[in-house]
């Protein structure tokens, strides 16, 4: 506790040293105090501050500036949730999307290569957009991929934001991802950050038709025969009932403890799918994040990967010990062990 406390109160100090207006000071006089141009990352670094302390104002970098009267003004439509959408894309850190997400944006005009995309990359995509908006593409009107790159991009100055925002944070990614070697392509990457959306329409169930109205931490998807376990390491009973306050952390590097939903039995249909998945050929997967909401919004998961069951007891809920396959690195172990 003394831990969170710490970073708590950090976090705090650093909101009200940058908040708003005295970013927008900052903006003021930055080509003066700097000697460089004005732009996002030039900004960032000079200051020392964070993408997401900008983001977390609610406004995009680019209206920080037009009130700071160093921009003209401009009016893109989504202006408003495109801003919230990039302090959750501030998150990413896969290199796959960001590498991906990166080479569509800046060949929106090549038609071929858009025309011609395959069933993941319109996934890749679609992830994309659940980053940065909060609805289905089609209850804003948008019936195909095609359409969600063209309205994005009709945002003008907000699509040349999203871009640098995208290319800063591949310039300064500090985990090495991993492949997760499943079967199907995930499109995921071991270690790297996803939103529960994110992960949702990875795996096809947020479509451009509906977003999936996933409630709780686990899913299966019978079709390639997977369980994803969406993990909450620090439950606060405002956000957790008494009966979701499960025991899960890390053991070490590799292990990693885990509590069933509490209404399921070992003698189950799903107990059963969970202790004998290594015969059945059933996936296990893990997504773990510390606290259910930080920085103003709800907090992406770590993907630790596929796991194997090492040992089990106990019934509603189970309790089970998970061998992952991929070895937690430093800086993510202190994250997810158990403080002791």
């Amino acid at each position: 506790m003394e831990k969170q406390a710490k970073e708590y109160i950090l976090r705090n100090i650093n909101s009200f040293i940058n908040n708003k207006t005295t970013i927008t000071n900052k903006i003021k006089t930055f080509e003066i105090e700097s000697g460089k141009k004005l732009n996002l990352e030039n900004f960032i670094e000079f200051y020392n501050i964070t993408l997401k302390e900008i983001y977390k104002t609610k406004n995009s970098f680019y209206r920080l500036c037009v009130n700071a009267k160093v921009k003209e003004d401009f009016c893109d439509i989504d202006e408003k949730c495109l801003s919230s959408g990039i302090l959750r894309l501030t998150n990413t850190d896969s290199v796959k999307l960001l590498k991906f997400w990166i080479e569509i944006l800046q060949s929106y005009k090549n038609e071929n290569k858009i025309a011609n995309l395959t069933d993941s990359e319109e996934k890749m995509l679609l992830m994309l957009h659940y980053t940065l908006y909060t609805k289905s593409p089609k209850e804003l009107g948008v019936n195909n991929i095609i359409e969600f790159l063209k309205r994005l991009y009709s945002n003008r100055l907000m699509y040349e934001e999203i871009l640098e925002v995208l290319k800063y944070n591949l310039n300064h990614i500090k985990v090495k991802t991993l492949s997760d070697e499943l079967e199907f392509e995930s499109n995921l990457e071991v270690h790297s950050t996803y939103t529960k959306e994110q992960i949702l329409a990875a795996f096809g169930k947020n479509t451009i038709d509906k977003q999936y109205p996933l409630r709780e931490g686990v899913l299966y998807i019978e079709e390639i025969k997977t369980d994803i376990f969406l993990i909450t390491l620090n439950k606060v009973e405002k956000h957790f009932s008494p009966s979701t306050m499960y025991e899960d952390y890390a053991i070490n590097d590799k292990l990693f403890n885990w509590q069933s939903q509490s209404r399921t039995s070992i003698d189950s249909p799903t107990g059963q799918r969970y202790v004998n998945h290594m015969n059945t050929n059933n996936n296990i997967l893990l997504f773990v994040r510390e606290n259910k909401r930080e920085d103003g919004i709800t907090s992406p998961y770590i993907y630790l990967g596929p796991a194997d069951i090492v040992s089990y007891s106990g019934s509603k809920p189970i309790n089970i010990v998970w061998k992952l396959k991929n070895t937690l690195p430093a800086s993510i172990a202190v994250k997810v062990e158990k403080a002791l």
